[in-house]
């Protein structure tokens, strides 16, 4: 099931509270004691940054599976985000050592420098999104977390309701040979029913991602029939005739840019498991060097906007994905439902 900690940050005592829940999330990912010191710094730095330069904002931690580097291991994902101001001089911002009088003296360039995975967007007037992973080896020497390797990357954020333990929602991405399967599951209603039927097609995924997508559907309603069912979308992306297929059963949904132009991408009626339609109708649409696709549940508002700021769009996707969730709502406009983005962007380049 997907685990989320969702930490307000309003102020100081909360600090402490990201902390432990960073050094929570490390234990369930199984990091050694130094990168657990790793993930608790981090989350501290962002958290404190928050309220120094934002007022107050918002950690989500979770874990995350592994990637295509070929680490076996689960990291632990770090997320901040606000409505701030933004930061006026994100260069300055990003070297290491930068502080402010009231951090722990750590900065942004260090919890950069000490994550696998870093990156960050700051807008004026529309806030600042930050992503850090941690994982069980520290980043090779005179690494940057936020060098991408080539070809296409998968990044997603998942918010249960009313900060549950368990989202509902579930993404998950499979690499193999010249693909890239990208699965949402919104499990029906919420709690741990839900979650439970999202979990089983994020751990089905895996055995059948070398399907097409409405084939992975078919396989995933026997999967999901023990359970109350689940709305399900696929995308994969076939890296050499660079095509980019996608099928959705329920009510999830995505979006495809190509060439500064969004589309939409239309899920058919059904629940996986329960109501699934017999036959479920593949959009397939041609995949560039600056493509990107936005899967999400219903929790996002049915009429966000998607983002054109540039800069943001070549950010890791789960900035990508933060800033979408962000912008989608407001504190004054709270979700009413588990929430889960998840994005996949970056050309055909099958990487290292």
């Amino acid at each position: 099931m997907s685990r989320v900690w969702d930490v307000p940050v309003d102020d100081s005592t909360r600090v402490r509270d990201v902390r432990v829940a960073a050094e929570e999330a490390s234990a369930c990912a199984g990091l050694p004691g130094p990168r657990t010191a790793t993930a608790a710094l981090v989350a501290t730095e962002l958290a404190t940054n928050l309220l120094r330069h934002a007022d107050g904002g918002r950690v989500l931690i979770n874990l995350v599976e592994p990637g295509r580097d070929g680490t076996p291991e689960t990291s632990v994902q770090i997320v901040s985000l606000d409505h701030g101001p933004g930061i006026p001089d994100i260069a300055a911002a990003m070297r290491d050592g930068y502080t402010t009088a009231s951090s722990l003296g750590a900065g942004l360039g260090t919890c950069r420098r000490i994550a696998n995975d870093f990156d960050l967007h700051s807008a004026p007037g529309r806030g600042t999104v930050a992503v850090a992973r941690v994982g069980h080896e520290r980043a090779a020497k005179g690494s940057q977390g936020s060098r991408p390797l080539p070809g296409p990357r998968v990044g997603g954020v998942n918010v249960p309701l009313g900060r549950a333990e368990h989202s509902g929602d579930a993404w998950s991405r499979v690499y193999g040979g010249d693909r890239v399967t990208l699965l949402l599951a919104d499990g029906l209603g919420h709690g741990p029913k839900a979650a439970e039927a999202s979990g089983a097609a994020v751990a089905e995924l895996r055995a059948v991602a070398d399907l097409p997508p409405a084939e992975i559907l078919r396989r995933l309603g026997r999967t999901l029939r023990p359970t109350r069912g689940a709305a399900v979308s696929v995308a994969q992306l076939d890296l050499t005739s660079g095509q980019l297929s996608f099928a959705g059963v329920g009510n999830v949904g995505g979006r495809l840019r190509t060439d500064g132009i969004w589309k939409p991408l239309l899920s058919h009626p059904g629940i996986v498991g329960a109501q699934a339609p017999a036959s479920v109708p593949v959009q397939r649409f041609p995949w560039q060097e600056d493509s990107l696709l936005v899967l999400h549940s219903d929790g996002l508002p049915g009429r966000w906007t998607p983002p054109d700021d540039g800069v943001l769009l070549s950010c890791d996707p789960a900035v990508v994905a933060v800033a979408v969730l962000r912008d989608a709502g407001s504190a004054a406009l709270p979700v009413r439902d588990d929430t889960c983005v998840a994005v996949l962007s970056g050309g055909l380049g099958s990487g290292a």
